[in-house]
């Protein structure tokens, strides 16, 4: 078994946990391949026992045939790492060093019965929906894609942005507002969730449309087909507004012609046999508890 070990950075508090996922990798005898700058920055901190190889980007998956890629993280890791693995089809498990972990599932408690489990086959993949953008001006390089949510916002503290939306071609509606959301059922527990939408579950075939301040109070989230291509036209008192995928960000202009469909292919993260989308949600937002007379 090859797999890809990538993380962002290196915290000092977490240095026994990368410890422990090292030391599990080599007493499977799992061949392992580190980032590269991941891997700078675990010289000195971690002791490695075995040999481990550099991993550099997307082309290396054209290379070599890796069975998994493990972020070590939060959600933003796994978003992070995504960039990396596009179409390549490899699973993406993610164990949770940051806080709440809606994608990164597995605790840093568990690493060594989640890599037990994963050898074992003791899991399941979950496809999930990306989304991809199309504009008349290049944006995002080749990484047009996102997994969470694609956004429209205003810059800093200008005022109110003026969005008018359509649905596959048919005029739909026209948002003042700070921004507008489009998230894909994984985003739906983001930023989506934060300005008001719904939890999406996972392969429900829908996007939702959030937006971001309202002016006006009957504006309210929207699910859609994801079969749907929703394009934007914005303007505003601003020369400039923002657009990001997931944590990636560009600027446009109201000259920019912006579209958001369905991305051609799906993402695969790794699901331990006891850790699905019901017990995720369940846990991560206390639901069923009742914490008053505690």
């Amino acid at each position: 078994m090859r797999v890809v070990v990538f993380s962002k950075l290196l915290k000092q508090k977490d240095i026994p946990y990368v410890q422990t996922l090292f030391d599990v990798l080599h007493e499977f005898g799992i061949a392992v391949y580190v980032f590269k700058p991941y891997l700078d920055a675990l010289q000195g901190h971690i002791d490695f026992k075995s040999n481990v190889g550099v991993f550099e980007g997307y082309l290396d998956f054209k290379i070599l045939n890796y069975d998994f890629l493990i972020t070590l993280g939060g959600d933003g890791t796994i978003l992070g790492a995504t960039t990396l693995v596009r179409d390549s089809n490899v699973p993406i498990l993610g164990i949770n060093l940051g806080r709440l972990g809606f994608l990164a599932s597995v605790s840093k408690n568990r690493i060594q019965e989640a890599i037990e489990l994963l050898i074992n086959g003791h899991y399941t993949l979950e496809e999930r929906t990306t989304i991809y953008l199309e504009s008349n001006n290049p944006l995002f390089g080749e990484v047009k894609f996102a997994l969470n949510d694609f956004t429209l916002l205003k810059r800093d503290t200008s005022s109110m942005i003026t969005i008018h939306t359509f649905i596959n071609g048919a005029y739909m509606n026209t948002y003042w507002a700070d921004g507008i959301i489009l998230a894909t059922p994984t985003g739906s527990t983001g930023y989506s969730l934060s300005c008001g939408g719904p939890i999406i579950f996972p392969n429900s075939g829908n996007f939702v449309i959030t937006p971001v301040a309202p002016h006006n109070l009957n504006v309210r989230p929207i699910v859609i087909s994801d079969d749907s291509v929703v394009s934007f036209e914005v303007e505003g008192r601003a020369q400039d507004f923002l657009v990001t995928l997931d944590s990636r960000i560009e600027k446009v202009t109201s000259d920019d012609q912006l579209a958001v469909r369905k991305g051609d292919f799906r993402l695969k993260l790794v699901q331990l046999q006891d850790i699905g989308f019901i017990e995720t949600i369940r846990n991560k937002l206390t639901w069923g508890k009742d914490e008053r007379n505690h």
